[in-house]
């Protein structure tokens, strides 16, 4: 396959709202040692893009300044002496920047065969979001079955994600979400409650759903005065995973009931990790959650498709966080 050597991508012309995201066009990038190019027919909208583009997440060092994390696509080009992928194959990939352009280059080990079922939209929702859950709810969590997890922004592609993952793996989960459409949205992917947050205190629905016990393990992407409610929200020996911070990550807490009740306050991200480790992760994924998507257990919740041009339209409904699931850029409309 003939590979061009200009591209159509998106650039942040300068930090700012969603209007600073411009069509631009560019050298497709080269391959480096181990890695695949991809040509890419859907990427995924995450948070943390909204954060780059607003100049509060800038990239690794190395990786590109093209906003996007995962892509779905084509191989058309590997590196010299790669033998797990091959050109024509369709993959998904976890990238460290890049995916809003028609050409994205990836590390091998981040790489993934389209899971069995998905369309390739479906599947650019998928890397961000399994990477982060499964790291974080399994590794750093270590959710059992039997045990109970909260679950906020359960409408989310994040907790869309965790909610079908910790009810396939035995868990009791209770989740948060803002109207009445989200909340049975998360009833549906396999939580037991949907707790709307706007209507009613989690931490007096918690404690009333576990009988005053109380849950094993939350996850968190909302920090501020999350945190000691969430905190009030642990089991004896409980675990807080904090993934991220829509409200202040900066904020006064009092860690006595940590102390008195042997609690485990802990947080991750994925992007800066290296290619090994993310290697790692995507092992795991192969092993664990594919087989899932193969049995058609595990659905991806795709919102709404934008043209590649018009990434800005997609970021203004992220920050509206009126969506359920993933947005998606499909590269062929």
């Amino acid at each position: 396959m003939q590979v061009p050597k200009v591209m159509n991508h998106i650039s942040i012309r300068e930090p700012g709202d969603p209007d600073v995201l411009v069509s631009d066009t560019g050298q497709v990038p080269e391959i480096g040692d181990r890695e695949v190019l991809i040509k890419v027919a859907a990427a995924g909208i995450n948070r943390p893009d909204v954060m780059q583009r607003q100049g509060n997440y800038n990239p690794p060092p190395g990786a590109s300044q093209i906003p996007g994390l995962e892509v779905a696509g084509e191989v058309v080009a590997v590196a010299s002496g790669v033998t797990e992928y091959k050109v024509g194959d369709r993959v998904c990939a976890l990238v460290s920047g890049g995916g809003y352009a028609e050409y994205c280059n990836a590390p091998v080990p981040q790489v993934l065969p389209i899971p069995v079922g998905l369309s390739i939209v479906e599947a650019a929702g998928v890397p961000e979001n399994y990477f982060t859950v499964w790291t974080n709810v399994f590794e750093r969590g270590g959710l059992q079955s039997g045990e109970t997890i909260l679950i906020h922004g359960g409408s989310s592609g994040i907790g869309t994600t965790a909610i079908q993952l910790a009810h396939l793996h035995g868990a009791n989960v209770i989740t948060t979400a803002g109207n009445a459409e989200k909340c049975r949205a998360c009833l549906d992917l396999g939580a037991k409650h949907a707790i709307n947050y706007r209507e009613q205190d989690f931490v007096d629905q918690v404690r009333e759903i576990t009988s005053g016990k109380g849950v094993e393990l939350i996850l968190d992407m909302v920090g501020g005065d999350y945190i000691q409610k969430n905190i009030s929200c642990l089991a004896l020996e409980g675990r807080l995973v904090q993934i991220a911070f829509l409200k202040p990550s900066v904020n006064e807490i009092n860690l006595a009931p940590m102390m008195i009740n042997r609690l485990t306050i802990t947080g991750s991200t994925l992007r800066p990790r290296t290619v090994q480790q993310k290697g790692a992760i995507a092992d795991e994924l192969r092993k664990n959650v594919w087989p899932l998507f193969m049995e058609d257990k595990l659905k991806v919740l795709v919102h709404k498709t934008f043209p590649l041009s018009k990434a800005n339209e997609a970021h203004r409904l992220m920050e509206e966080s009126t969506h359920i699931g993933k947005i998606i850029l499909d590269l062929s409309i």
